[in-house]
């Protein structure tokens, strides 16, 4: 087996509006905490080469990582089917989905450069590849997440930064986290992957500077302890997952920002600690296209529901101010949105992809999602694979796969976020999730391209 790592600078320059916490919040970045990169992991066996990107950014939408695929293919001739590309989902970077009207403004100048960084660093990758031993490894990691739909959102910070702080119900997170390494063979550690599921808030709403949040600083400070070695995080199921520092003023959101990526960074210390070989198998890779489910809204319904919200704007002292008013902003522009592409007979629910890596007894199931801890669970309790990581996030991005529990209550994840991307809710995701991802999993496992 050969494996080699690129890394590519794909910070913004500051000023960007940056990515989530609300609608049209203004939210400028006024400086660099720590850079964003590109990072990704090439492997190949015989003909057959995977390269893996991971991003310090909030996603990908679908157009975005086919123009990366084609620049990797033009310059390697790797095909579209073993490249896959990853965010893991900073709120602290530009927003990168153009479908995500209202919660970051668009910076085309960085979008037109971006498709090109990101595939230099897999080109990177594949041309630094040698000889290596791929070795894996779960270890103890808790005291970095708590399950915002089933525990106690935002504990006070004197609380959560304590080393001995836990989550309430541990059962509702990631309590371990995966490593993979690349060892060369003279002994140098080349790079290495880890795989956690939480969504990267610790810097919130209030705060303005650019960076990866806690799982980018926390490879920043593995890379740094270990000169020329590249990190990739691996974001898992993240949907109902908060990191445990959430919604603090700016000064203390920075500060914790270093806790929680340093409990981060130990738990992957420990990883290529405690990592050994895992037997040389067989490299496969498998990609398809296929669609979800959505709710049916009639015509008549979706004008109402229009009519409602413009009736927001013109309400007694209505104000840009007021988040009702902004959130109506969002609103109405999904609902003309849907409208006018009923009327264009366009279709209103397109296929997206979901993508498979085998490395030996390791598989990379990527989907389009911020996939809720009971989905992901389910899925894992029925796949057969040996490793099995589920990502989130990967080649597109479709908002939140809630559980069933969630989708039935309705509200942000359920409804919200669909309106958000410009589509209707989905209709049975986690079934449909599960049953994708199984037999994804099942047509893995006797995969060899």
């Amino acid at each position: 087996m050969q494996i080699g790592f690129g890394k590519v600078d794909i910070t913004p320059r500051v000023g960007v509006e940056l990515c989530g916490f609300g609608p049209h919040l203004h939210r400028y970045s006024v400086g660099v905490r720590d850079r964003l990169e590109a990072r990704a992991m090439a492997v190949r066996e015989g003909n057959i080469t995977l390269v893996l990107i991971s991003c310090d950014l909030v996603g990908f939408p679908l157009a975005l990582t086919r123009e990366i695929r084609r620049q990797i293919h033009a310059a390697t001739g790797i095909s579209a089917d073993q490249v896959m590309v990853h965010g893991t989902h900073t709120h602290s970077g530009p927003n990168t989905i153009p479908e995500l009207a209202g919660w970051g403004a668009l910076d085309e100048p960085y979008l037109a450069i971006l498709p090109g960084r990101v595939a230099s660093a897999g080109i990177e990758a594949v041309s630094h590849l040698e000889p290596a031993t791929l070795a894996w490894a779960e270890v103890p990691c808790i005291g970095v997440s708590l399950n915002r739909e089933y525990d106690r959102d935002a504990p006070p910070l004197e609380e959560v930064l304590r080393e001995d702080w836990r989550p309430a119900k541990p059962e509702h997170v990631d309590t371990t986290c995966q490593v993979l390494k690349a060892v060369a063979k003279d002994g140098r550690l080349l790079g290495f992957a880890s795989y956690f599921g939480c969504h990267p808030v610790v810097c919130c709403q209030q705060t303005r500077w650019i960076h990866g949040d806690f799982a980018g600083v926390a490879s920043h400070l593995i890379e740094r302890e270990n000169p020329g070695a590249v990190g990739l995080f691996l974001q898992g199921a993240l949907g109902d997952i908060n990191s445990c520092v959430v919604h603090k003023p700016e000064a203390e959101s920075l500060a914790a920002l270093d806790v929680i990526a340093e409990r981060y960074a130990r738990a992957v210390r420990a990883g290529l600690a405690a990592a050994r070989p895992v037997a040389p198998g067989p490299l496969g890779a498998i990609r398809r296209e296929l669609s979800f489910s959505r709710i049916q809204v009639s015509r008549a319904e979706l004008e109402r529901l229009l009519a409602e919200q413009e009736a927001v704007f013109t309400a007694p002292g209505a104000s840009d101010t007021d988040d009702a008013v902004r959130m109506a902003a969002v609103k109405v522009a999904a609902y003309r949105k849907i409208l006018a592409a009923q009327t264009r007979g366009e279709n209103l629910n397109p296929p997206t992809e979901l993508q498979g890596f085998r490395i030996g007894p390791v598989s990379l199931l990527g989907t389009p999602f911020e996939i809720f801890h009971a989905v992901k669970e389910e899925a894992l309790t029925r796949l057969k694979s040996e490793h099995p990581l589920i990502l989130g996030l990967s080649n597109d991005e479709l908002g939140y796969a809630p559980d069933r529990a969630t989708a039935i209550r309705g509200g942000y994840a359920a409804q919200q976020v669909p309106l958000m991307l410009g589509r209707l809710p989905f209709a049975a995701i986690h079934d449909e999730l599960v049953s994708a991802l199984v037999d994804l999993g099942g047509a893995l496992s006797q995969a060899r391209k």
